[in-house]
């Protein structure tokens, strides 16, 4: 039967950093935490489990998340952000995947709970995630601030966990305006270090489509005013990633 890590990165979670621990003590048989120098009671309540915690500097999500796998003891992950935690039935699915383990990683579901409300809908469910792998045969990837875990090898072989990874997100709408600015920014400067480009174009139709998939083929209408505003700032977050790009090419002429 392999041994499980459960991964965390955090900064500043002490508002669900229990959750998380307490959903994942009885399911893995170590909890790794590497966490940015956190200013608040993160780091005391993590003392409070059986934890290996590890401070370091933030490299940017991906990387930071890519080093916090080389901090686990087994090879086996089960990964989580300090805002996450493991549904009872997701739990019950990664015990008995421990003694029956057929694939090279596992996809889950991920369920946001926003403004206290759980979003069945928009581009915000079932938003399935692979969270638990080899991490031999797996890396974390894509463009900061949107990580997630690809496999190494197109042949690799996945499976599905049934439960939810229960999500804490913006518990307000002032805290969502203020981490679509800040995620955009991280965005446009992702974009630029790989070449992508800003035209006048993208600024106005990947805003209008991104809200009429989210709202209208993802059905965001049917979590009524909240799912309105999430549909709204998933437009408002594209279109200022790409003004900010394009701001960022003009400051370099």
């Amino acid at each position: 039967m392999p041994k499980l890590s459960g991964v965390i990165i955090t900064f500043n979670e002490e508002r669900n950093i229990e959750n998380c621990l307490q959903s994942l003590v009885d399911v893995v048989d170590e909890i790794v935490v590497v966490d940015s120098y956190s200013t608040d009671r993160t780091k005391e309540i993590c003392e409070g489990f059986n934890v290996k915690f590890i401070e370091k500097k933030f490299l940017g999500y991906i990387e930071q998340k890519n080093f916090a796998l080389t901090q686990a003891s087994h090879d086996y992950i089960v990964s989580l952000d300090g805002d996450e935690s493991l549904s009872e039935t997701l739990q019950k699915s990664i015990i008995n995947v421990k003694s029956n383990w057929k694939y090279d990683g596992y996809y889950c579901n991920r369920l946001n709970n926003f403004c206290g409300q759980w979003i069945k809908h928009s581009d915000w469910y079932p938003n399935k995630k692979l969270r638990v792998f080899d991490r031999r045969k797996a890396k974390w990837t894509g463009i900061n601030p949107h990580d997630n875990v690809k496999l190494n090898d197109s042949n690799s072989k996945t499976g599905y966990l049934k439960g939810d990874i229960l999500h804490q997100t913006y518990q307000s709408y002032s805290e969502f305006n203020q981490k679509t600015e800040y995620f955009s920014s991280i965005a446009a400067k992702a974009y630029f270090k790989k070449g992508k480009k800003a035209p006048i174009w993208k600024i106005i139709w990947n805003p209008a489509w991104a809200f009429f998939k989210s709202y209208f083929l993802r059905l965001g209408f049917l979590d009524g005013f909240n799912g309105y505003v999430i549909c709204k700032q998933t437009a408002n977050i594209t279109f200022l990633k790409y003004s900010k790009l394009r701001e960022i090419y003009k400051s370099q002429t």
